[in-house]
């Protein structure tokens, strides 16, 4: 649903995933909205109108995190099939599937500069990856339990990652 956040009033309901929708984010415009589902897919929506623009199919399995590129031309999403897949967000067309975790993504997250995508798993690690190329930088290992979510600082400088662990 898209709320007026002054008001509390409903505006639009996004209707067409079959099955829970687990992640949603705002375009950098705010002229579109990104939803992950369960249902495996990944949806583009017109904000004004609530009209769903493309269905974006590629994972196997549930997805469990979505976030638009700083520029708006990118989506990254997570899922429970272990991959990090990148769109091109006009298109609608996978542009590279990122590989290497050994559990289910559960959040990922755009550098501010588009340059780089982080990614959490409850395989406990977070890992990062050139945007460009989908090659895998970094894997970070400090969690002793599955990693929920994974976020860049304003400034790029710093990845912050939460855990079941409780750090």
């Amino acid at each position: 649903c898209i709320w007026d956040s002054a008001t509390g009033v409903q505006l639009q309901q996004l209707n067409g995933h079959s099955s829970v929708i687990t992640s949603v984010a705002f375009s950098p415009d705010g002229n579109y909205i990104v939803s992950g589902s369960w249902d495996n897919s990944v949806r583009v929506w017109n904000s004004a109108t609530g009209v769903e623009l493309q269905q974006l199919n590629g994972h196997t399995d549930g997805v469990t995190s979505v976030a638009f590129s700083p520029d708006g031309n990118y989506i990254v999403s997570g899922s429970f099939d272990k991959s990090v897949r990148v769109w091109n967000s006009a298109t609608g067309v996978e542009l590279q599937q990122l590989n290497g975790h050994t559990n289910i993504v559960t959040s990922v997250a755009f550098s501010p500069d588009g340059n780089y995508i982080v990614s959490g798993s409850r395989d406990n690690s977070v890992r990062v990856w050139n945007s460009a190329t989908g090659v895998e930088l970094q894997q970070l290992n400090g969690h002793t339990d599955a990693v929920t979510s994974v976020a860049f600082s304003l400034d790029g400088n710093y990845i912050v990652s939460g855990s079941f662990d409780k750090s």
